[in-house]
C-alpha cells in the first residue's frame, strides 16, 4: 500500500527551462549553454560539494571567452525557473487523502538562492531531501536511502515521480514505484491508478 508520495522538483513542480534563450543571442546561448550543461558540471553544482567559484571556472575553460557569460546566467539562473500553479493544490489533495509528502530533487544552492520565491510549495509538505545539502545526487542508492531513513519511510510504501528516466529507475532498484513524468495529466493519471483513486 503506497503511504508516501515523492517528487522530483525541477520540470515536475516547477518549470525548469534553462535552454529557452532567455539571456543571449542563439550563438552565444548555444556556447554557454554547452559549457554549463553538457557535462557533469551542473551535476557537480547540485551535488553541493565543489565551491561555486570553481565550478564558474571549470565551465569557463570549456568556453574560452565566456566566463563573463557564464557567471551572468548562474547569477541569474531563476529567470529560467517558473511557478507551476498546480504544484500546492496538488499536495493538499493529497495530503486530504491522507498520504504523506516529501521532495526529492537534484538542487543547487544558486537556484536556491535566485528562485526563492518559486518553492512556495515546501511549506505544504512534510519533508524532503535537496541534493546539495547531503552530497549526493540521484540516481545514487544513497540519496533514496538517505530519505527513507530520516523520515522512518519503508520503500515499497512510497511512490516517486521524476521527468528523469535514470531518476526514476534508481527508485525502482531501491524498492520504490515510480512514474516517469511526462506532462500533469498524464502523471496525475497514472498516479490515481496506482492509489485507486477513481
Amino acid at each position: 500500500m503506497v503511504k508516501n508520495i515523492i517528487f522530483d522538483i525541477g520540470r515536475v513542480l516547477i518549470g525548469w527551462e534553462p535552454y529557452s534563450g532567455t539571456f543571449f543571442d542563439k550563438e552565444t546561448y548555444k556556447i554557454v549553454t554547452a559549457a554549463m550543461f553538457d557535462s557533469n558540471l551542473w551535476m557537480e553544482f547540485d551535488r553541493g560539494v565543489l565551491e561555486e567559484e570553481e565550478i564558474i571556472r571549470l565551465m569557463a575553460a570549456k568556453a574560452p571567452g565566456y566566463e563573463e557569460q557564464i557567471r551572468y546566467f548562474v547569477n541569474n539562473i531563476g529567470l529560467v525557473c517558473s511557478k507551476k500553479d498546480y504544484a500546492a493544490p496538488l499536495i493538499k489533495s493529497l495530503k486530504a487523502k491522507g498520504y504523506k509528502v516529501y521532495y526529492l530533487s537534484n538542487y543547487n544552492k544558486p537556484v536556491m538562492r535566485n528562485a526563492p520565491d518559486i518553492l512556495y510549495f515546501l511549506p505544504e509538505m512534510d519533508g524532503g531531501i535537496f541534493s546539495c545539502d547531503v552530497k549526493l545526487v540521484k540516481p545514487d542508492h544513497r540519496i533514496y536511502e538517505l530519505l527513507c531513513e530520516k523520515y522512518n519511510l519503508i520503500p515499497s510504501e512510497c511512490i516517486f515521480i521524476d521527468d528523469r528516466k535514470d531518476n526514476v529507475d534508481g527508485a525502482i532498484e531501491c524498492g520504490w514505484q515510480a512514474i516517469l513524468f511526462t506532462n500533469y495529466d498524464d502523471t496525475i493519471k497514472k498516479l490515481n491508478a496506482i492509489l485507486g483513486i477513481a
